[in-house]
């Protein structure tokens, strides 16, 4: 067993282990973080593969934003695990009913699917001036058809990705009379006599009452 088949095993091991420990972990941020741990191994597979293309895509898109997004959002809510188990075996039965048929499709499509379809044909080897080898990239090959074949699908997913953003921006930050926003140029035009204003008040305690002064007399006795 060479080396890249030794590492596919170990990369399929750990894949399933993550997988399995996904749906039985009883913490939902144990669940997430098992579900990054699969992705990555999925990623590396596609790396044995020599899909770099998907494997870039899978660390970007779903470990970079998808998974850290699906973390923080399970450590914010509060979730209570007890309420969440109480129906369990209710719902079992479908559950496995349910598991077993997708189960079952899966493996018929994993074992008569493919029977009609040729081998893939071998990669044509391209040489430089010197006559070396030119290595085969996955994702130079990808990028070249989008960017030449279908480069007008291409930006019309960006120009309408582009207005999903505009539109998830203005709808986030429209005017609302409960929010606390503060005007910049009120803040620039405000003058100090309209930060203080002196108000006079009338006196709230009663003045002290005055002793009276004893005559001059009385004061030699003492």
């Amino acid at each position: 067993m060479d080396a890249k088949t030794g590492f596919f095993y170990l990369f399929s091991v750990v894949l399933l282990f993550a997988a399995f420990r996904v749906i039985t972990a009883r913490n939902p941020v144990h669940a997430v973080l098992n579900l990054i741990l699969a992705f990555s191994q999925a990623a590396a597979i596609w790396l044995l593969l020599k899909a770099e293309f998907l494997a870039i895509v899978l660390v970007l898109v779903y470990l970079g934003a998808v998974m850290v997004l699906f973390l923080f959002v399970v450590m914010m809510l509060d979730i209570h695990i007890d309420t969440i188990r109480k129906g369990f075996w209710k719902h079992f039965p479908l559950a496995a009913f349910v598991g077993a048929m997708i189960a079952l499709e899966m493996a018929a499509v994993l074992m008569g699917g493919f029977r009609g379809m040729d081998e893939p044909k071998a990669v044509a080897v391209v040489l430089d001036a010197a006559g070396q080898v030119v290595p085969y990239s996955n994702a130079k090959a990808l990028g070249k058809l989008l960017y030449t074949e279908y480069l007008y699908p291409v930006e019309i997913a960006a120009v309408i990705l582009l207005v999903a953003m505009i539109a998830a921006i203005a709808l986030t930050l429209r005017q609302r009379k409960d929010t606390k926003a503060i005007d910049p140029s009120t803040q620039i035009r405000v003058r100090a006599r309209d930060r203080l204003q002196v108000v006079k008040l009338a006196a709230t305690q009663k003045p002290a009452p005055e002793v009276a002064s004893a005559p001059a007399g009385e004061e030699k006795k003492a």
